[in-house]
C-alpha cells in the first residue's frame, strides 16, 4: 500500500504470541490489527476505514473473527457495519460499551473478560470523554509485554476531553485504573496527538527533563512521518500531567495540593493551551 494514503508510516510491533499492526486512518486517528500468532486469528480495534484493515489482514493471512470498538464517536465506530459486510462469510464479535456503536452484538463491561485466539482481553470501563467509554487490556499466556488500546480515555503525553463525564471520572480512568497496570504495558491511543500532548506537558512542569526529551524525540518522529505509538504505562507515569495528578509539581501548577480538581484545573486549561 502506498503510504500517501497514510498519515503515518504503518508500523508492526511483534512478540512470540501477539503481533500489533498500527493502520492509521484519517487525519490523525489510528486503527490497530491485533494478531494472535498461535491460531492467526485476529481483532480489529475501532476500524474506521474497513479497507486499510482488511489489506493489513490479507498481508499477514489471518482470520477476522472479532471487533474492537472503545467508543462510539464516528471516527472510531462508523466502519463497522461496513467491515462486517465485507466479511460475510465469518461471524464477527462487535465488543463496545455502549448502545451508541454501530454493529455491536456483545455489550461489555468492567472486568469482563474474552480471548481473540489465545489471547486474553480484559475490558476497563473508563467513562468520561464518553459515558460508554471501554478501554482493552491484553495478555498472552507465556507472560510477554501486555498491551492495552485506549481510545481517546489516555493518549501518549495527554487525555480526551471530557465530553460525557467529569474531573473524577478521568481520575477513576487514568489513576484509579489505567495506572496499576504492569508499567511494561504497551500504550496503543486513538489519535497522533503526542507533539502537542507533550508541549502542554512541559507548560505544566517545566523541569520534567523525561518529558523534555520525550519532546525532542516525538518531534524527530513526526518529521520522518513516523508515529509515536505505543508508549508504555512507565512513561505515562513520568511524562502525563493527567496521569500525574497525585504529584506535587503538577498541583503547584494547577495551584491546589487536591488530585481531583488538579485534573479539572488541566483539562479546562488544555482546552484553551495554544502554546
Amino acid at each position: 500500500t502506498s503510504s500517501r494514503q497514510f498519515h503515518s508510516r504503518p508500523i508492526t510491533i511483534s512478540q512470540p504470541d501477539m503481533k500489533i499492526r498500527l493502520v492509521p486512518a484519517l487525519e490523525d486517528n489510528y486503527m490497530y490489527l491485533l494478531v494472535d500468532e498461535e491460531t492467526r486469528q485476529c481483532a480489529a480495534v475501532d476500524p474506521v476505514e474497513p479497507q486499510k484493515i482488511l489489506d493489513a489482514i490479507k498481508e499477514e493471512n489471518c482470520t477476522l473473527t472479532t471487533i474492537l470498538t472503545t467508543h462510539h464517536h464516528w471516527d472510531h465506530a462508523n466502519g463497522n457495519d461496513k467491515l462486517v459486510k465485507l466479511v460475510p462469510s465469518q461471524k464477527i464479535v462487535v465488543y463496545g460499551g455502549d448502545d451508541r456503536i454501530p454493529a455491536l452484538n456483545t455489550k461489555v463491561g468492567h472486568g469482563d473478560q474474552f480471548k481473540v485466539g489465545n489471547l486474553n482481553v480484559k475490558c476497563l470501563f473508563t467513562p468520561c470523554h464518553t459515558t460508554g467509554h471501554i478501554c482493552y487490556y491484553v495478555t498472552s499466556t507465556s507472560g510477554e509485554q501486555p498491551a492495552v488500546f485506549t481510545g481517546d480515555t489516555l493518549f501518549v503525553g495527554g487525555c480526551g476531553k471530557f465530553f460525557e463525564g467529569t474531573p473524577d471520572m478521568m481520575y477513576s480512568a487514568l489513576v484509579t485504573i489505567l495506572s496499576k497496570l504492569p508499567g511494561n504495558t504497551r500504550v496503543f491511543c486513538g489519535h497522533e496527538y503526542t507533539v502537542n500532548n507533550l508541549k502542554y506537558a512541559l507548560h505544566v512542569e517545566p523541569e520534567n527533563t523525561t518529558t523534555k526529551e520525550k519532546f525532542t524525540w516525538a518531534k524527530e518522529q513526526r518529521a520522518n512521518n513516523l508515529p509515536t505509538i505505543p508508549s508504555s504505562i512507565e512513561e505515562e507515569l513520568k511524562t502525563n500531567p493527567f496521569m500525574r495528578v497525585d504529584n506535587s509539581a503538577v498541583q503547584k501548577h494547577c495551584r491546589t495540593s487536591e488530585p481531583v480538581s488538579t485534573m479539572g484545573f488541566l483539562r479546562e486549561e488544555k482546552n484553551n493551551f495554544r502554546g
